[in-house]
């Protein structure tokens, strides 16, 4: 199943342009080749602007969100939870259909704005999920006796709360950045005119098959990777 990945990788180190076997030498001219196309660097930065933005942004809502739910009985928690999670149980093209005509009926322009907006529905979800389950074990007492003392809510949180969920936040916040770079479809919809990593290998694989669209996925696929281990790693995930 992994084999698909590995080729992908082989072939973008080897000197045949046609991206068969036998690849030839080890070469790293598909790599300066990818570099000097100037579509590689606005679907680089968008693709960043996008990462970022919806990194923060889900991150900083998903953990408000996460603190209210707490708040919380069991059963209406776990509901809001669900109901929350829907956009992720949601095949990504209807999810697609569905922001791109809610844009149209507002008369909101595509863009990388509307981009971030489409990737917020279903990045909180997880961020949410995450710090939400590190928030279930941790021991409030301590910030109704920061209260006590005269803290206000936003100190109690800031002094006590977020030292120690910082790792699981951090973790939560590379998780959607991670998921955010690698989507296609709903960034396929929603950006317009514009491009991010994954649909210019689309725009790249509609017009010719080289190697340096194999370079590109290399890079795409190991910052994705790279995010996800770096999450796993951070919130001391144990399988």
């Amino acid at each position: 199943m992994l084999s698909p990945l590995v080729l992908v990788v082989f072939f973008s180190f080897g000197s045949n342009q046609n991206a068969t076997f036998p690849v030839g030498a080890l070469t790293l001219d598909w790599y300066r080749v990818l570099f000097k196309n100037p579509e590689f660097w606005v679907g680089l930065k968008n693709s960043l602007v996008i990462t970022v933005s919806v990194g923060v942004l889900s991150t900083v809502i998903g953990t408000c969100a996460a603190m209210g739910i707490t708040k919380l009985k069991s059963t209406k928690a776990n509901t809001v939870i669900s109901a929350l999670s829907l956009p992720i149980m949601m095949p990504p093209l209807v999810l697609a259909l569905a922001l791109v005509s809610i844009y149209s009926g507002l008369g909101i322009r595509m863009g990388v704005h509307t981009v971030i907006m489409s990737h917020l529905v279903f990045t909180q979800p997880f961020v949410i999920v995450i710090v939400n389950a590190q928030l279930a074990n941790f021991n409030f007492a301590s910030v109704d006796s920061a209260r006590d003392l005269g803290a206000s809510p936003m100190r109690s949180f800031f002094d006590i709360v977020l030292p120690n969920i910082r790792p699981t936040i951090i973790g939560a916040a590379l998780i959607a950045m991670a998921i955010s770079l690698d989507d296609f479809i709903i960034t396929f919809f929603t950006i317009g005119n514009g491009m991010t990593l994954p649909t210019l290998i689309w725009g790249m694989m509609r017009t010719s098959l080289d190697p340096s669209i194999n370079a590109l996925g290399t890079l795409v696929l190991f910052a994705t990777i790279g995010f996800s281990a770096i999450a796993l790693r951070i919130t001391k995930y144990q399988s």
